[in-house]
């Protein structure tokens, strides 16, 4: 599929197959969020643009390099929160913007309830954070958001994607990346992603 993107990373594989067990408590698997998340979102910044700029180590001048584009992370509420601060320990500097939606549970299509994006654009590149890419709703909404809000550059960075969810996404947004820790199977009757791993939501925050 193009623009999809599934890592093969033996670090983010093990991790994710311990994200995955069922008896993985919430303290662990808030760990493990973290972690697979910075990782992911390594592989998924590896296009940004970079500046030259001088400095001086101990011993000479020369040439070094910083990050030229700002960028954003957006959290899908309230499970995408779990990635942040894996991917702000990378880029501390990064703004984190929140755009709150739940899937209702009849029409399984995602409902905004929460945005407080300014007027402009702060950033030139967002990525867009959540653990499941399932019927692609949340992101394709997210997505809508952010392009009406002036953003140029997107992309989405999930720990597991339906085929449903990422075709959905494709379709909505084909110029957007998305960047995975594996593709499963299929989505059951209740719109959860099989084998996946239950609520991402419920089992970071110990509510299920």
């Amino acid at each position: 599929m193009p623009n999809v993107f599934a890592t093969t990373h033996p670090l983010i594989l093990h991790k994710l197959s311990r994200l995955r067990d069922k008896n993985t408590e919430p303290k662990k698997f808030r760990e493990l969020v973290r972690e697979i998340a910075a990782l992911l979102a390594y592989e998924a910044t590896a296009d940004l643009a970079v500046t030259a700029r001088e400095l001086e180590t101990p011993l000479a001048k020369m040439t070094g390099y910083e990050l030229k584009e700002k960028i954003g992370l957006v959290p899908i509420l309230r499970a995408g929160l779990g990635m942040v601060e894996g991917i702000w320990e990378l880029m501390p500097v990064a703004e984190v913007w929140h755009i709150g939606l739940y899937r209702d549970e009849h029409t399984l299509k995602p409902v905004e309830y929460y945005n407080k994006l300014p007027v402009e654009p702060t950033v030139s590149v967002c990525l867009i954070l959540d653990p499941m890419l399932a019927t692609g709703g949340s992101a394709i909404a997210t997505a809508d958001v952010l392009k009406r809000w002036g953003v140029k550059k997107i992309k989405f960075v999930g720990l597991i994607g339906a085929p449903e969810g990422i075709a959905a996404m494709q379709k909505a947004h084909p110029d957007i990346p998305i960047h995975l820790a594996a593709i499963d199977d299929h989505l059951n009757e209740r719109a959860y992603i099989v084998p996946g791993l239950g609520d991402a939501g419920d089992r970071q925050f110990g509510t299920g």
